[in-house]
C-alpha cells in the first residue's frame, strides 16, 4: 500500500494549526496574526467632474466612457508595475514599489485619458501601508487619498516625502506649499508634478 506525503506547505499548515491550539490550550486564547507592514506609494485618482458628465452623456455612453478609462489606467499601471489594489467608482487605488514610476504611471494616465474628454486627478504619497486580503490601510493611504482631493483637474500632487525620494529622477516639481489635511494631525507640504 503506497503512502502519500504531504506537501511542505500542507506540514507547515498542520504545524502552525498544532502550535495555535497547544498556545490556547496553555493561555486561554490565540494571538493575533501581526499585519503584513511595507513601504509602498500609495495613488489614487479620481475623473473630475464624473457625476455631471455622465448625467450629460446618459448612463450607458458613461458606462462604455469608464470602460475605455479603466482599460487605460490597468494599462498603465501594467506597464508602471503597479498593483490595482480596487476601483473606487469613478478612480483607482494602486500600489507601487517606487515612488517614481507611480508619479510616472500617474502623468501616463492624465494623457492617455485627455483623448476620451476626461480629466484625472492624482495624488501620491509613500509611507508604511497594512496589507492584508488583497486591501491596504494605515496612514499613509489615507494621506494619499487626501493628496488626492487637493489635486486640481489634470494634476499630479505628491508629498514631500514622494519628492524627497526621488531626487536625481529628473522630474521637476512645483511647490504648492503647506496644507491641512482633513484627519491628519501636522500640516504635509505639497508638490505637483510638472508635464
Amino acid at each position: 500500500m503506497a503512502t502519500i506525503q504531504p506537501s511542505f506547505a500542507n506540514a507547515a499548515e498542520f504545524f502552525n494549526s498544532l502550535l495555535d491550539e497547544v498556545e490556547e490550550f496553555f493561555t486561554g486564547s490565540r494571538s493575533a496574526a501581526e499585519a503584513d507592514r511595507v513601504l509602498a506609494t500609495v495613488l489614487f485618482t479620481d475623473i473630475v467632474n464624473s457625476t455631471k458628465r455622465a448625467e450629460k452623456i446618459g448612463d450607458r455612453a458613461w458606462h462604455d466612457l469608464l470602460g475605455h478609462h479603466n482599460a487605460i489606467v490597468r494599462r498603465e499601471l501594467l506597464r508602471h508595475r503597479g498593483r490595482e489594489v480596487r476601483t473606487l467608482g469613478d478612480g483607482f487605488l494602486a500600489t507601487f514599489d517606487g515612488p517614481a514610476r507611480s508619479i510616472r504611471c500617474a502623468l501616463a494616465i492624465n494623457e492617455s485619458v485627455e483623448p476620451l474628454g476626461l480629466q484625472v486627478r492624482a495624488g501620491l504619497h509613500t509611507g508604511e501601508i497594512e496589507v492584508a486580503d488583497d486591501d491596504v490601510s494605515g496612514i499613509a493611504v489615507h494621506i494619499a487619498s487626501r493628496v488626492a482631493t487637493m489635486a486640481k483637474p489634470g494634476q499630479v500632487l505628491v508629498s514631500n516625502t514622494v519628492r524627497d525620494l526621488v531626487a536625481g529622477s529628473n522630474i521637476r516639481f512645483h511647490d504648492e506649499g503647506h496644507h491641512s489635511l482633513k484627519g491628519i494631525t501636522n500640516s504635509v507640504r505639497l508638490f505637483a508634478v510638472e508635464r
